[in-house]
């Protein structure tokens, strides 16, 4: 299995952050892989071909040889798994088992912030109204969270850098990148994590006009 092709399906904007992350985790472990996007606007997830590969119906999802996988979250743990060689969780078994805490959170909580601060304020720099009071409890809550999680200082999350600390600088920077207010230590976290090379390739890659 480990020698089969693999293939990311990826939405055509590049501004999934859940593409991101499981993109990140394949460069990360220094795989050779095609990436192939799909215009979700026209539905391309929806027809025959992709819903063959995807129960979901959604992006990303995996291929790799005759197995398909969808869920950032287990593609990046399924790539754990198989490639074990440059872990992207960490070592340890309590924080492996609190990175993946931290990833199912921002997967499934703070909808109100997900949806007034899209992606396209992190990618495509566009610039959202004011938080309605809802989802600045959602950001009061990521803050909170992210100041918790977060020794004084720390580079990362859990001691060394894990896919944990992509997805949550992602988070912050629907924030910050649309110049809300957020402590300087959680900006400065965020910068790093951003900086890493294999979320560079990401963020620059080209992108269709919106």
């Amino acid at each position: 299995m480990n020698d089969a092709r693999l293939r990311l399906y990826v939405d055509a904007q590049y501004t999934s952050p859940y593409a991101l992350s499981a993109f990140v985790v394949l460069r990360e472990k220094g795989l050779d892989f095609e990436w192939i996007p799909v215009d979700l606007e026209a539905g391309e997830q929806q027809g025959p071909h992709y819903t063959a590969l995807s129960v979901t119906q959604r992006v990303p999802t995996l291929v790799h040889g005759d197995f398909s996988l969808s869920e950032s979250s287990a593609i990046d743990e399924y790539l754990e798994e198989v490639f074990p060689g440059t872990p992207v969780y960490p070592r340890n078994p309590q924080h492996r088992a609190k990175a993946r805490e931290v990833q199912a959170w921002l997967r499934s909580d703070l909808a109100p912030l997900r949806q007034e601060r899209s992606t396209l304020v992190v990618f495509y720099g566009q610039q959202a109204p004011a938080l309605t009071p809802s989802a600045k409890a959602a950001a009061r809550k990521l803050i909170e969270g992210a100041q918790a999680l977060l020794p004084q200082g720390a580079d990362h999350l859990f001691g060394e850098w894990s896919i944990a600390d992509v997805d949550l600088a992602l988070m912050l920077n629907r924030l910050i990148l649309n110049g809300d207010d957020v402590p300087d230590a959680l900006v400065t976290y965020a910068k790093r994590q951003w900086a890493r090379p294999s979320v560079q390739e990401w963020v620059n890659i080209l992108r269709p006009a919106l």
